[in-house]
Formats: C-alpha cells, sequence, structure tokens
C-alpha cells in the first residue's frame, strides 16, 4: 500500500511525507498534474493527497480523470482555497475530504486513517433495502431496476443513510460521515443534498425528524 503526494511546493512535500512515513506509510510523491496522475494509475496507490494549484495539469483535472480511472481511489484535496463554496466545489468534482492551509498534520493524519478504514468497513460491495441498490465497488446506484445518476457527493451521502436505514442520523453526524470535516455552521449543505436525492430517489424514501435529522425508510 503506498500513499501518493501530488504536491508542488517542496517544503510541504517534505512535511507530508516525514510524517506519513513516521506513521508507518509508504509515500509516493509527484509536483505536477500529469506526473501525479501516472502515478495515481498504480494499482499499489491507496490514497491521493492532491494540491489543486499544479502545474501542467490543474488539481481539478486531475481529481476529475482519477475518478474515471479510479472511482473508489479516497482523494483528499490539500489546498488555499478555503471558502465554503471552494469546499463545496471540490467535495462536488469527486474529492472524499478538504484539507485547508494551513493545516495541523495531526489532523491530516486522522482523515487519511479515517479514509483507509473506509473500505475495510464494508460487509458488501452492494447494499440494499427495499428496491433501492447501490453497489460500493462499482458506484452505481439503482431505483426498481432503473439506473440513478449521482453525483461523487450524492452517493456517498446515500451510501452513508442505507448503511443506516431506519435511524435517524443528526446533521453534525452526517456532516462528519460524508465530508469529514466540521463544515460552516450556517451552511445548509445537508439540506441541499437531501433534496437532490429525493428529487432523484422519490421524496418519501427520506424522512425528516423534526429536531432530529433525517432518516432513510428501510424496505
Amino acid at each position: 500500500m503506498t500513499l501518493l503526494v501530488v504536491e508542488d511546493e517542496p517544503g510541504i512535500t517534505a512535511f507530508v511525507r516525514q510524517g506519513l512515513e513516521a506513521a508507518g506509510y509508504p509515500v509516493a510523491t509527484a509536483a505536477d498534474g500529469w506526473e501525479g496522475l501516472d502515478l495515481a494509475r498504480r494499482e499499489d496507490v491507496r490514497l491521493v493527497i492532491l494540491d489543486l494549484g499544479l502545474p501542467g495539469l490543474s488539481g481539478e483535472q486531475v481529481l476529475a480523470r482519477i475518478r474515471q480511472l479510479r472511482p473508489a481511489l479516497p482523494v483528499i484535496v490539500l489546498t488555499a482555497k478555503d471558502t465554503v463554496e471552494d469546499r463545496v466545489a471540490g467535495l462536488e468534482a469527486g474529492a472524499d475530504d478538504y484539507v485547508v492551509k494551513p493545516f495541523s498534520f495531526s489532523e491530516l493524519l486522522a482523515r487519511v486513517r479515517a479514509r483507509l478504514r473506509q473500505p475495510e468497513q464494508a460487509t458488501s460491495t452492494t447494499l440494499v433495502t427495499g428496491d433501492l441498490e447501490l453497489d460500493v465497488l462499482t458506484r452505481r446506484a439503482r431505483v426498481a431496476g432503473s439506473d440513478v445518476t449521482l453525483s461523487s457527493r450524492e452517493f456517498v451521502l446515500l451510501e452513508v443513510l442505507i448503511r443506516h436505514a431506519g435511524q435517524v442520523l443528526s446533521r453534525p453526524q452526517l456532516l462528519d460521515r460524508v465530508w469529514g470535516y466540521d463544515f460552516d455552521g450556517a451552511s445548509n449543505v445537508v439540506e441541499v443534498y437531501v433534496g437532490h436525492l429525493r428529487r432523484k430517489l422519490g421524496p418519501e424514501r427520506i424522512e425528516t425528524v423534526r429536531g432530529a435529522g433525517y432518516r432513510l425508510v428501510a424496505g
């Protein structure tokens, strides 16, 4: 297993690499987008830490191509872009997590460990409740036998909900499990994405439990 750091600032690359190796992870590095994309194709690469401001091929372009080539490969964006809009755009583009510079290495390491644990927690590649099916390996969703197109973030949100079908998940729980960081408290990102899923899956599938959170109707 190798972790890939795609970053064009040598000081940051050295800092992250040293910390990851001290934690026991083999690390490969790339200083531009094209090299990063080439290394991301390697089967031993299990996670990518990706800067957005890269020479050659931008981080956004690298992320888009990784999602085409290896949809399940975890990608943590590491960037100086720190607005809520930037974070939403990065996650919508397919990032699994978003860390803003300057950053704490201990926080970055915790996020890396959390993303690497996720595949080990899955007990099946296909999650089913009623006529709703979710294949976490191919990232395909089906309702009553018909494919439903979901964005990367919609897919992750639905995966969390279906794994806890019938249970109420609070807004903070969804923010932590889907977005992986403490989102701006004034943001309504959870409500927005629940709305997206309701439009695509049917309004009756996700219940709002007033004052508590959301629940995917089981069965």
